[in-house]
């Protein structure tokens, strides 16, 4: 069984044309058949016994099992027509930036990445829950088998070895998930915790998007237009806050993130002081990705405020690359030895069919022997004398093939069986 993933990423494709290739989630299903049916017909490649497409910003992926020749040239043409045909894409567009690997090449690479190895972002969780999607998707269209099931149930079996044996996903690597997790620092439950952003640009839309994915109590935007902030806090389900406001609401917010162009200070240390004071010296944490600086730099200074600066994100960010950079060589290893022992598996499963052959004709052996014993039975010979017939007869039977075998064959041939043999009846020599 040949074992191929056939796809273009954020490495060897650009985004305008990743974005042409990207199937639907809905359409994922339907694309899994379709391809069955595409590579089952392709000229050059056997029957595509097994299908499953991975697809996602960063990647399309096709996934395949089948009893071809190992013709990797071919499976990859016929794969990248498929996908040029699907997608109403010149042929000659989207060759030359597809990769093809083969047998444990592809095992390995589907390893890395549900394990994060692979991502734009190392270590990033949510390409795990991508490719079960896909595969949920794939089994439903009847694009998995024996083959396809094995290798992504033990691909995820892997994801979780890596990402509960080594600190690939430990760490902060972005400034939204830096916020997060030092907001966390100070407050268990970020579910009960009431969150203000101030300003409504990608920075702030970023952030608000990590926090609101850990469900706070409430979330709100402020910004000087109203209008945008609405658009944002209506797509997280969260409210909007006029910025002249803040005075007297501030003190109402445990967590507060802040992003804006403005050139002076929006938070003084005055309106602190006062958010405080009413919030009656609850903690408060404050992050200021602003530069020039949101927040005055003396409300550092206060006991019940956790001040963090874009300096202190991007201190914590750093670290946690090159964390996750020192867990990569473990994770390596672990996937290294998952894919051997998935690669002894598959040529286990090759002798599958020799096995079930040797059943058959040994089954068929028994039952001639036990029909020729039963006939003597029913002439009335002696019980005893028809066992003995029956052994001798199925011993000389299993024999036949092997001693043919050795009488027949040259010296160098005889040479390997006397060695062979002894291991297949457990004979001493």
């Amino acid at each position: 069984m040949q074992l191929l993933a056939v796809g273009l990423n954020h490495t060897t494709a650009p985004v305008s044309l990743r974005e042409k290739v990207a199937f639907p989630a809905d359409q994922l299903g339907q694309a899994v058949a379709s391809a069955c049916a595409w590579l089952g017909n392709a000229a050059d490649v056997a029957r595509a016994q097994e299908t499953a497409i991975l697809s996602t910003c960063n990647r399309t992926e096709i996934y395949g099992a089948s009893a071809n020749d190992g013709n990797i040239d071919a499976a990859l043409d016929a794969t990248a027509h498929f996908v040029a045909d699907y997608h109403k894409l010149p042929y000659s567009d989207l060759r030359p930036y597809l990769y093809a690997l083969p047998q444990d090449e592809a095992v390995r690479h589907a390893f890395r990445v549900a394990s994060g190895l692979d991502s734009m972002v190392l270590g990033e969780p949510q390409i795990l829950g991508q490719m079960k999607d896909a595969v949920r998707q794939a089994e439903a269209a009847g694009g998995l088998g024996t083959y396809l099931h094995q290798m992504f149930q033990r691909t995820f079996a892997v994801a979780k070895e890596v990402r509960t044996t080594t600190e690939i996903g430990a760490h902060s690597v972005s400034m939204a998930a830096a916020a997060v997790r030092l907001s966390e620092r100070i407050f268990d439950k970020l579910s009960e915790q009431h969150v203000l952003f101030i300003g409504a640009g990608e920075m702030i839309e970023l952030c608000a998007t990590h926090f609101a994915a850990q469900q706070p109590k409430t979330l709100t935007i402020a910004n000087r237009t109203l209008e945008r902030a609405e658009q944002l806090a209506h797509r997280l389900g969260g409210k909007t806050l006029r910025l002249a406001e803040l005075p007297e609401q501030l003190a109402q917010y445990d967590i507060v993130i802040s992003c804006t162009a403005s050139s002076l200070p929006i938070l003084g240390l005055g309106m602190v002081e006062r958010a405080i004071k009413a919030r009656r010296h609850k903690p408060m944490v404050m992050v200021d990705l602003a530069v020039p600086r949101d927040v005055e730099s003396e409300v550092a200074r206060l006991r019940d405020v956790f001040l963090y600066t874009v300096d202190d994100l991007g201190a914590a960010v750093q670290i946690g690359i090159e964390n996750r950079q020192s867990a990569v060589a473990q994770a390596e290893a672990i996937i290294e030895t998952r894919v051997q022992a998935f690669m002894q598996w598959l040529d286990g499963r090759a002798v599958v069919p020799l096995i079930r052959d040797l059943h058959d004709a040994s089954e068929q052996l028994r039952r001639a022997e036990v029909e020729r014993a039963r006939k003597l039975l029913a002439k009335g010979e002696d019980i005893d004398a028809v066992l003995e017939a029956l052994s001798k007869g199925l011993t000389a039977k299993f024999l036949h093939g092997p001693q043919q075998a050795l009488h027949s064959a040259d010296a160098d041939e005889r040479a390997r069986l006397a060695q062979l043999l002894p291991q297949l009846f457990r004979t001493k020599r």
